[in-house]
């Protein structure tokens, strides 16, 4: 949450002419309520599979840019659904970035809590072996722009570029 990943995901979209899926809209569509609705009526669990089974409904052969919320790496194979689909970019920023993006966004279900800070840090922890793992590619986008983040997958992402994981900061 807070890095970036629906408006880079547009952006990378727009740039390559390809279909952009956004898997939390498509839950939210296939199921008619928004996702805070979604956590508060069916809960995490749930929502969880109704990820995976989207992520089943993609097309690996057909180019585009998949943009998903950052629990998908709570699954193992919904990990290995992302590689059958192609490069997995994860997008990260510092703590105050994120808190600091977070704050202008009052609808994310998981930090509906007394303790924003601590509930980001919390997910960070929990998180963040999985998200390295997952990871072909990873980039802080703490001082970056959209453009720039957009911009530093696509130089990666050309034919010759190496495969293995890479990490890209600037300041």
């Amino acid at each position: 949450m807070g890095t970036g990943k629906s408006s880079v995901g547009r952006r990378l979209a727009h740039e390559t002419g390809w279909p952009r899926f956004d898997t939390d809209q498509m839950i939210a569509t296939a199921l008619g309520m928004s996702i805070t609705k979604i956590f508060a009526k069916i809960g995490e669990e749930d929502f969880r599979d109704e990820e995976s089974v989207v992520l089943e409904k993609l097309d690996a052969d057909q180019p585009s840019i998949i943009v998903t919320g950052g629990g998908v790496v709570l699954r193992p194979k919904n990990v290995a659904r992302l590689h059958e689909l192609g490069t997995v970019v994860c997008l990260t920023a510092n703590l105050p970035t994120l808190l600091k993006r977070l704050a202008r966004r009052s609808h994310r279900p998981l930090l509906e809590t007394e303790d924003r800070a601590r509930t980001v840090q919390g997910l960070l922890r929990e998180r963040q072996a999985l998200y390295e793992q997952a990871a072909d590619l990873t980039i802080d986008t703490s001082s970056l722009s959209h453009d720039q983040v957009a911009q530093s997958i696509r130089d990666m992402l050309t034919p010759g570029a190496q495969p293995e994981v890479k990490t890209v900061t600037e300041s």
